[in-house]
């Protein structure tokens, strides 16, 4: 075996350190999970985001609930997390008219509605009906109400709706045949997931 010089010890050394922070490093990072160090979160301007593309949720929750108001929920958060978070519903709220158990979007806004009176009309806190058609309950008749959707149209969203267990969102109604560009524009407006 040759004899290794003072300078040729110094930088074996130095290589067997690096490689033993370096493992170190690895195993640690494992210790936390597939990919933990990877999907470490990071702040930028108040929202948590992390390099998977994950992030937090800006959901405006009104309606029938104890404490309406614009909340931040992690990424994928559900209906009803974000009910909870306004306070919970309120009395005589009609959950039933809404998907508690739809995803989601960031911007989108719940609208909890109130249950319907004993003579088949809802009430809100406005008094009138001019509010937003829950998709997640929404019957072919109420919407065949909205401009630009005739029974055709209708039957076609609650088929899509029952296959796809629910929608999530608005947008997701570009996938029914007969709905184009200008009628989602209208419907924006009078629906929510």
């Amino acid at each position: 075996m040759p004899d290794l010089s003072r300078t040729q010890v110094v930088v074996y050394g130095a290589v067997a350190v690096a490689l033993l922070l370096v493992g170190a490093r690895a195993i640690r990072a494992e210790g936390d999970g597939p990919g933990a160090a990877l999907a470490a979160p990071s702040r930028t301007g108040g929202v948590s985001i992390d390099a998977s593309g994950g992030g937090d949720l800006v959901v405006d929750v009104a309606g029938a609930v104890r404490r309406p108001g614009v909340y931040r929920l992690p990424a994928g958060a559900r209906v009803v997390d974000a009910i909870e978070r306004a306070g919970g519903a309120a009395a005589g709220a009609g959950l039933s008219g809404i998907n508690r158990a739809a995803r989601l979007a960031d911007g989108q806004q719940v609208m909890v509605p109130e249950r319907i009176a004993a003579g088949g009309t809802t009430t809100t806190a406005a008094g009138g009906d001019d509010g937003p058609i829950s998709l997640g309950s929404a019957g072919v008749e109420e919407l065949e109400g909205i401009d630009g959707i005739g029974p055709v149209t209708a039957e076609k969203i609650v088929e899509f709706r029952d296959q796809h267990g629910g929608l999530a969102s608005v947008d997701q109604l570009d996938q029914v045949s007969g709905i184009g560009p200008a009628t989602m524009e209208s419907l924006r407006a009078r629906l929510q997931p």
